[in-house]
């Protein structure tokens, strides 16, 4: 009997592994692993661990692949918090949004508006890090230390997260607010 198959079955495990670990997209390397998962299952059944087989198709592909797709679906946000009144469709907002939606589509995340009645709840939620960063209308924001320049943007950016402060730093086109960082404590974690 002729089992060549067998050997193209095991090559395929290290490398669609390989594939998985070179993507960027996390949600191409959900599939990849659930390809993965499928190719060690069809092994195991040929090879005769039937037992083996199913526990890898259930435990490992299933259950795996919906856990990890729940996890980067979730991580995968950026919350900004913005006043309820901010919600209604002005030509500066919508621009300054879907420029941060254009930001974060290239790293695969989303951008989620989470709103707020007044400043003051803007700013707890920042500090308590129910949200990554805020957007207020400049005459709302407490521009002391701005400049000028900063002062004639109709919005104020504070942001929470270094490395998001640092992305959004490089990549912003829209002139439509400024940007500020504010360190919490272990802003890093959440």
């Amino acid at each position: 009997m002729n089992d060549s198959y067998i050997y193209i079955i095991v090559a395929l495990l290290p490398l669609s592994a390989t594939m998985v670990v070179s993507q960027v997209n996390p949600y191409h390397a959900l599939v990849i692993r659930g390809i993965l998962g499928a190719v060690a299952a069809m092994l195991y059944a040929i090879l005769g661990a039937a037992d083996v087989a199913l526990t890898e198709a259930l435990v490992g592909t299933m259950l795996a692949i919906t856990l990890y797709a729940v996890a980067v679906r979730s991580s995968l946000v950026m919350r900004l918090g913005v006043l309820e009144d901010q919600l209604v469709e002005k030509d500066d907002f919508s621009q300054l949004l879907d420029n941060l939606r254009a930001i974060f589509r290239k790293r695969q995340m989303r951008l989620e508006l989470v709103p707020y009645p007044n400043s003051p709840a803007l700013e707890r939620a920042l500090l308590e890090k129910e949200v990554h960063a805020t957007c207020i209308p400049s005459e709302d924001a407490d521009l002391s230390l701005a400049t000028n320049e900063d002062k004639n943007h109709p919005y104020h950016t504070v942001i929470r997260v270094k490395r998001v402060y640092e992305i959004i730093q490089s990549e912003l086109i829209s002139t439509a607010t400024t940007l500020s960082y504010v360190s919490t404590p272990n802003s890093g974690e959440k």
